[in-house]
């Protein structure tokens, strides 16, 4: 991994909880901000381990997830560039409940409590854009428990491709992380996954190899999405 020094208040400025800071407030936040640079598959923290911040993803990808009782791994969240996690905790001041793993290798700014609460008691504005992302991260759950519920694990996993191809305007994607990963995140075993994918395939609907996936027919897909 490229060890080059960064500045963190430029990274800072293109995240949308700081991108309406002026340059000093940015100066103090960087204050109070660490690099983390992570090889892939190393853990960045562990469940149980005490919250004195936040990370926000520069590159990279980061799974959360928690181990069942039974010992199977359940994922939560995979986070991108640009998104941050670890922010409720920090305002409960509970430890972690989750694990947080590199998928790649990936570049991480951790954000200490002390910097957000100055900024916090100085500026309301910027306590309302805490509000909001936390808020927006909230919804994005309650969506997941509705799918869990609601839909089932062909719509969900019909709904995650067609998602991932309008993010990037093609009809060829290339999954993030590995099958049993998404399967997790999708709330199916892989078995019940890699047959969804088999049945979409055979439906010429889609075709893949790998982590590659080539929609065939995204009109008839989205009937599947119900």
């Amino acid at each position: 991994m490229d060890k080059t020094k960064i500045k963190v208040q430029t990274f800072l400025s293109r995240v949308p909880l700081f991108n309406s800071m002026r340059p000093e407030e940015l100066d103090r936040i960087a204050l109070g901000t660490t690099e983390v640079r992570v090889e892939r598959g190393q853990a960045i923290f562990q469940r149980g381990d005490p919250c004195v911040g936040f990370h926000v993803v520069l590159y990279g990808q980061v799974k959360l997830s928690f181990i069942s009782a039974q010992g199977a791994e359940k994922v939560i969240e995979l986070i991108g560039p640009g998104h941050s996690f670890g922010e409720a905790l920090m305002f409960m001041g509970s430890p972690y409940i989750v694990s947080a793993q590199a998928m790649t290798d990936t570049l991480l700014l951790h954000v200490s409590k002390p910097a957000i609460f100055r900024e916090i008691e100085a500026d309301c504005g910027f306590a309302c854009k805490m509000l909001a992302g936390l808020s927006q991260r909230m919804h994005s759950l309650m969506c997941d428990m509705e799918s869990y519920s609601l839909r089932s694990g062909t719509q969900r996993v019909v709904g995650y491709l067609l998602k991932d191809r309008a993010e990037d305007c093609v009809d060829e994607i290339t999954l993030p992380v590995a099958k049993s990963v998404l399967a997790s995140r999708l709330n199916l075993t892989p078995e019940h996954f890699s047959r969804i994918m088999a049945d979409l395939s055979n439906q010429q609907l889609i075709a893949f190899k790998g982590r590659r996936v080539t929609i065939l027919d995204a009109d008839k897909l989205r009937l599947c999405a119900g």
